[in-house]
């Protein structure tokens, strides 16, 4: 269904008495940031942007949205970059960030409960002060729970510790119609069925909106160590990957790096970073509870690497070196959005054995097409992320060949078993790709999940597998 209402002034009144008028705006009220989120590209107004407080009051919205036919588009803090929380056909934004209440650890069960607006950093933080560990570890710190739950975010440790939808034990989600149902618990184990909760990780707010989360911790390791790996070419340090993966020390994090990367990152922090002998490097991360069960980790992937032709094999074991070396993989987006006018990223994954295969295509790319590309990633799980600069191009040359590159890149991930997306989602962006990639049959149920879960297409339409175009 794609004819959705405008709101009305009875509308917007019935909205600010639900929740105050300072949590209900309208029009020019409504701040710029929130008809974009990091790719800026992808730009819509929404009619009323919404703050709630509680899941009650989320209930009250959907309710009313679903009997009015008008969308509704969940936002955490903004940051995806595939215009996932742009409010597409206007409707409501219901900015989540303001439930932002940690409301219970269970250290006996490890678990901590959280509403969908608290912070990534805050997180982390909470319960390191408690001496636990909340493992996934996505680039940005900023963004919300939820939003890394709509997501499926990763980060630098999904090599050893997985993604978020392995640290989900339970959800509290509001439906498109209105009702509140919660799924799993903080049971370790559960095979109850159909596991609903799963279907929801990963869904960026096309199901349901998510208000409150029960999180699976860790006890935290008690020491770390970083290795930062010069090889003399790109292409030696990403065929080294598999074979420190297959070996018995399994690093936190394995991330590549380039050159040109490092140098952005280094004008953008004007700061240096420990080493530029090399044009490509690895960095690996170990932690543990001794020092001997890291310098044995680290010492049998040292040898790897030289024996693999490594230029040589620093210790960051100084909280300096690490500071400099992790602010600047950190900075590396920042930095290389900083260098340009206007960028896009593919976010594919592939196979880990073709990592290096795919990286060296990608560079070809840039003589083929004429602009300038720049690459990092999670060399450990196979998660590349692969920026196109637009430079001084016009808007009409950029948009043909960043079609045209994007094109290659994906079609060369499906050709190597990989996916359009590892841990950025979909959103509006990547729909084509993803209908490419997935298949008229794939494609054909996601729409009937999402036809039982939101028969009136109003909870984020346009996004993911939507067959509605932008108006």
């Amino acid at each position: 269904m794609s004819e959705y209402k405008k709101l009305t002034d009875a509308d917007i009144a019935f909205f600010q008495k639900l929740c105050g008028p300072k949590r209900a705006v309208s029009g020019d009220d409504v701040n710029e940031d929130y008809c974009h989120d990091e790719l800026s590209s992808i730009h819509r107004r929404p009619e009323l942007l919404i703050i709630p407080s509680s899941t009650s009051e989320v209930s009250e919205i959907m309710r009313y949205a679903n009997e009015h036919c008008i969308p509704v588009t969940p936002r955490g803090q903004g940051t995806g970059l595939v215009g996932g929380a742009v409010p597409l056909y206007g409707g409501i934004l219901l900015d989540m960030s303001g439930m932002n209440k940690i409301l219970e650890l269970d250290e006996e069960n490890l678990t901590l409960t959280v509403e969908s607006g608290v912070l990534l950093m805050d997180v982390i933080k909470f319960v390191e002060e408690k001496n636990l560990f909340y493992p996934p570890d996505p680039g940005e710190k900023s963004a919300t729970i939820g939003g890394n739950i709509n997501t499926n975010a990763g980060g630098m440790r999904a090599v050893k510790y997985g993604v978020t939808r392995d640290y989900v034990r339970g959800l509290e989600v509001v439906l498109s119609d209105g009702r509140v149902m919660e799924f799993g618990g903080k049971v370790v184990k559960n095979s109850s069925g159909y596991s609903m909760k799963d279907i929801f990780v990963g869904s960026e707010g096309t199901l349901g909106i998510i208000t409150q989360a029960i999180l699976k911790l860790l006890p935290l390791p008690r020491r770390k160590l970083s290795l930062l790996v010069p090889f003399p070419s790109l292409d030696t340090a990403i065929e080294t990957v598999p074979k420190i993966i297959k070996s018995r020390s399994i690093p936190t994090a394995v991330e590549f790096m380039q050159r040109e990367v490092i140098l952005a990152s280094e004008q953008f922090l004007g700061r240096k970073f420990p080493d530029k002998s090399a044009d490509a490097y690895l960095l690996l991360t170990f932690d543990g509870n001794s020092k001997e069960e890291i310098e044995l980790a680290y010492h049998d992937v040292a040898e790897i690497c030289l024996a693999e032709g490594a230029i040589d094999v620093l210790i960051s074991n100084t909280d300096e070196r690490n500071e400099s070396i992790w602010s600047a993989r950190g900075a590396f987006l920042e930095a290389i959005k900083a260098s340009t006018s206007e960028i896009d990223e593919c976010d594919v994954v592939v196979p880990r054995k073709n990592v290096a295969e795919f990286i060296r295509f990608t560079n070809t790319l840039q003589e083929k097409h004429g602009l300038r590309i720049r690459s990092f990633g999670h060399a450990g799980d196979g998660n590349l992320h692969v920026y196109a600069l637009r430079d001084k191009m016009e808007k009409a040359e950029w948009q043909t060949k960043l079609k045209a590159v994007f094109e290659d890149m994906y079609e060369k991930a499906r050709l190597l078993g990989g996916k359009v997306s590892g841990e950025h989602g979909i959103g509006y962006a990547k729909q084509g790709y993803l209908r490419e990639s997935a298949g008229p049959g794939q494609l054909e149920l996601m729409r009937g999940i999402k036809a039982v879960f939101d028969p009136k297409n109003i909870l984020n339409p346009g996004k993911v597998c939507s067959r509605i175009e932008m108006p």
